[in-house]
């Protein structure tokens, strides 16, 4: 993280943040962060997509993909831990800029390391916005079988170096706010339980 990533965190907290967050809560709409966690191929974006359609219609929601924000906004970055951590701090930079104009974002992301989950949801806290984590959680043999982007066969035949769940740790959230199993629940269930973590926080209707 940045001398500049932490003076924009500073000014988060701030009188602005402070501005921003009354305005939306004022118009009755609360912005919040949605981040999804898991391994490759855990199914985050697709849950990620499918609950930013769902919610398009009832209130202001974007997504943020990993893979996205790598292509664009983190394209020099590699893949050691600090680069890793930074890439994420990106993220919620910008999750936090829009939560604070009232958004409900939506993080489809990896972000492997507990300890930087845990920041973000103290910068979260500070700048007046639920954070609400969701393991997206499918066990190692799962994403394997799926291995979808043929990721996996590539890092196990030493292609990719430092490969999440393969020769670089995940380290799963200890608590986190929803966990949802893709190996062994329906996406339309994994969809309704987070949408009930939401609705208990105000940031969707009651379904």
């Amino acid at each position: 993280m940045t001398e500049g990533d932490r003076r924009d965190d500073r000014s988060l907290a701030g009188q602005g943040s402070d501005d921003a967050v009354t305005r939306g809560r004022s118009s009755g709409v609360i912005g919040g962060i949605v981040w999804l966690t898991g391994l490759s191929g855990a199914g985050k974006s697709t849950l990620a997509a499918a609950l930013a359609a769902r919610l398009a219609g009832v209130r202001p929601v974007e997504l943020l993909d990993g893979d996205d924000i790598r292509t664009f906004l983190s394209a020099g970055l590699g893949f050691s831990r600090a680069d890793r951590d930074t890439n994420v701090h990106r993220i919620a930079y910008v999750a936090r800029l829009l939560a604070r104009h009232g958004v409900l974002v939506l993080v489809a992301a990896i972000s492997p390391y507990a300890e930087t989950r845990a920041r973000l949801r103290v910068l979260s806290d500070a700048a007046g916005h639920p954070f609400v984590e969701v393991f997206v959680h499918a066990p190692l043999e799962t994403v394997i079988a799926r291995d979808v982007k043929g990721l996996y066969k590539r890092a196990q035949a030493g292609e990719l170096p430092s490969f999440t769940g393969v020769s670089d740790p995940y380290e799963p959230p200890p608590a986190p706010d929803v966990e949802v199993r893709t190996d062994r629940e329906a996406r339309a269930d994994c969809e309704a339980r987070i949408l009930q973590a939401l609705a208990e926080r105000g940031l969707v209707p009651p379904s």
